[in-house]
């Protein structure tokens, strides 16, 4: 449909709106962007402001924290590139994210670019500051070189921090006013370049530019603020690193999900094997998965039986029999058998992929205090330059008359100290590191708002299947029931049996026996039976470990206190493994 409309008397979403109501539907697109120069809450209410006025954009969200904007629009009403567009019009940059491979190279050069700013910074300042120690009547055993308090010295120094090293701030607020609102630059420029060109006309006056030339004793000299400005601008760069390092970081649990998935998928097509990328998996392919291998996509078993361990997705350490007809998860790892699957659901449809699309949600959405946090730094500058400027008339006409340097101190002070970034950034950073650390943990959020409710959970309450798990299964009880065998032999002969199974049970067996300093042989005959048990010859003897229904089909016979004992186990949430030798049941 192609409508042609005033856009003051009506908006794109009305006419979706309309549509829906005459019982059809309209189709959507989206764009995932990077977005690069934003500074505060200030630059990212702009830029969503700016992309929401772009005709046929339904939806426009943009993160602070993670530089990223989320943009949904009527299916061709515009372009990825239109938005990129429109976001550098406002003074800053866009990388489209399918286009951009690189994301991870550039976020650690503008790191060390970071760092390498605050570090050329802080060296210069550190004069300075030394020099503004020695003004405190506490400090004034500490030595100063005479030339750290010459005015001429200090200007030098603090000439590359203010215009140099702290030109982008120069550039933010430039490309803030320019576009009729204003940011944290705004402040940052406006209270160091007071505290500077104040600092340079007491330096150019003829007078105290002399009598400091000529070793002008430090209660007489002029007050100078270079050192206001230099530590200011340094302090800042120290913020905007740590802030740096940790959007670096903010991703990692997305990334450590990211990388669970196999890369490749060995696919039967037309009757041969084929290693794809599992991109090129497609519902109803035919896949193999050998034993060590991950799972590449969502699926369900037509051949053969394994055990799979699930506890990337369930938690449970246990791995879960698999066998003809059983779903399978994409990214758990089979354990110890070959299994042919069909691909139910790939790409953005499989299980791991929904979850990584809740935990990005999650770190993208708004909670209720951001919202209302992001209402108030909108406005939060100019209130703050205006209470500057009372704060200034104020001092200088009635607390102390005609002192100028004291009252731009008060007004640099307000400037500098009162800026939104906090209020705009710790928020969104908040939700972004609170989500992405509970994901670490395999906890998972939907969206800001369950977050911020976790303020009143007082009880947390854990379905699992019996008990919280170590991660593992490990080996706890030995009970021998055979009058002819001790506990070591009847151990000597179950781990040799079981050494040859790649189950995780006799994995964890093998393991405690080895841990109580038996060794172990390994057996003369060795078959594994999927969904009971091991079968194996070890030094002349028949060694059964298993199941109940492996005792059954093999014909071994317990009594009923025997029977009662694996239920008591059972119900502590143990996995009881019956063991017979010889045809008799032994422990």
């Amino acid at each position: 449909a192609s409508i042609s409309y005033d856009p003051k008397q009506v908006e794109i979403p009305e006419f979706r709106d309309k549509i829906a109501s005459l019982g059809f539907g309209t189709v959507s697109e989206e764009a995932n962007l990077n977005v690069t120069g934003m500074t505060c809450a200030a630059c990212a209410a702009r830029i969503e402001k700016g992309l929401n006025r772009i005709p046929g954009v339904t939806g426009a969200t943009v993160n602070l924290a993670m530089e990223t904007a989320h943009v949904e629009y009527a299916a061709g009403s515009t372009t990825v590139s239109d938005l990129v567009s429109k976001i550098e019009q406002l003074g800053y940059g866009a990388i489209p994210q399918s286009a951009e491979d690189n994301i991870a190279d550039v976020r650690s050069k503008d790191i060390q670019r970071k760092k390498w700013k605050w570090m050329i910074s802080a060296v210069l300042s550190l004069p300075l500051l030394w020099a503004m120690v020695a003004h405190f009547s506490f400090t004034s055993w500490i030595y100063v070189p005479e030339l750290f308090l010459n005015p001429w010295f200090q200007l030098v120094l603090t000439t590359p921090i203010q215009f140099i090293i702290g030109w982008q701030f120069y550039v933010g607020a430039y490309k803030a006013l320019r576009n009729g609102s204003s940011n944290m630059d705004v402040l940052v420029a406006l209270g160091t370049s007071a505290a500077y060109f104040y600092s340079l006309y007491l330096t150019l006056r003829p007078s105290d530019a002399m009598e400091g030339m000529a070793g002008m004793p430090v209660m007489t000299m002029p007050e100078l603020y270079y050192e206001t400005s230099a530590v200011l601008i340094t302090l800042i760069l120290v913020g905007k690193w740590f802030e740096a390092v940790a959007k670096g970081r903010s991703s990692e649990a997305i990334k450590s999900l990211m990388n669970l998935q196999a890369t490749t998928a060995r696919v039967v097509r037309d009757g041969q094997e084929l290693d794809l990328p599992i991109e090129q998996v497609r519902v109803k392919d035919i896949f193999i998965v050998r034993p060590g291998e991950k799972i590449p996509v969502d699926g369900v078993v037509v051949a053969g039986r394994s055990a799979v361990d699930e506890s990337m997705l369930s938690g449970e350490s246990l791995p879960v029999e698999k066998g003809e007809g059983s779903p399978v998860t994409g990214a758990t790892l089979n354990k110890n058998g070959v299994l042919r699957i069909q691909a139910e659901r790939v790409g953005g449809d499989t299980a791991l992929a929904r979850i990584i699309k809740v935990v990005e949600d999650a770190q993208n959405s708004k909670a209720p205090i951001q919202r209302i946090a992001d209402q108030i730094s909108g406005i939060f500058v100019p209130i703050v330059v205006a209470v500057a400027v009372i704060t200034f008339l104020v001092w200088f006409f009635l607390v102390t008359p005609s002192d100028f340097a004291g009252s731009l101190e008060k007004m640099i002070a307000v400037l500098v100290i009162a800026c939104p970034c906090a209020l705009g950034l710790a928020t969104p950073t908040s939700i972004m590191a609170g989500s992405g650390r509970a994901a670490e943990y395999g906890i998972l959020f939907k969206g800001g708002e369950h977050l911020e409710m976790t303020c009143s959970v007082n009880a947390v309450i854990l379905d699992k299947t019996g008990t919280v798990t170590n991660g593992k299964p490990e080996l706890t009880d030995v009970i021998v029931r055979a009058s002819s065998l001790a506990e070591t032999d009847l151990l000597r002969l179950l781990g040799a049996a079981e050494k040859s199974s790649e189950h995780p049970l006799a994995e964890a067996i093998v393991k405690g026996i080895a841990d109580r300093g038996i060794e172990l042989v390994g057996p003369t005959d060795f078959e594994n039976i999927p969904g009971y048990g091991v079968k194996a010859s070890v030094e002349g003897k028949q060694v059964l470990v298993g199941t109940r229904r492996l005792m059954s089909r093999e014909g071994i016979t317990m009594d009923d206190s025997t029977e009662q004992q694996m239920n008591e186990l059972e119900g502590a949430g143990k996995t009881a493994m019956l063991v017979a030798v010889d045809g008799s049941y032994a422990g």
